[in-house]
């Protein structure tokens, strides 16, 4: 016995990646995989003339190896040129750097980064 239903292709669903992901992404990537995240927090932002999202993120690097990549991170953020779909990165700062060796040696990095809508 055969169904009235036609078949159709299954398509698997695939969430959008978001503005959000994507900078933790390309955070990710410039702290060499090496940080975990801690924290994101996003808000919208506007002026008179643009509109776009402001980002607070905060990664932890635990580890020698980590540290070495987290302070690589902290060098190279300023000045990154970021590539992310219809968004300008118009200002990327390291907000706070905290250190600490015991129990075990380990580097909090806040990074502030305010994106603009690239139209």
């Amino acid at each position: 016995m055969q169904s009235d239903f036609p078949k159709s292709k299954a398509r698997r669903f695939r969430a959008r990646r978001s503005t959000g992901d994507r900078v933790r992404d390309a955070l990710i990537a410039l702290g060499e995989a090496q940080g975990q995240l801690l924290s994101h927090e996003e808000k919208a932002w506007a002026s008179i003339t643009f509109s776009g999202t402001r980002h607070e993120v905060t990664f932890a690097f635990d580890g020698p190896d980590a540290i070495a990549a987290g302070e690589c991170f902290v060098a190279a953020l300023p000045d990154h040129e970021f590539t992310i779909p219809g968004q300008l990165v118009a200002d990327a700062a390291v907000s706070k750097v905290d250190h600490t060796l015991h129990p075990a040696p380990r580097m909090v990095v806040t990074a502030a980064l305010l994106l603009l809508e690239d139209v």
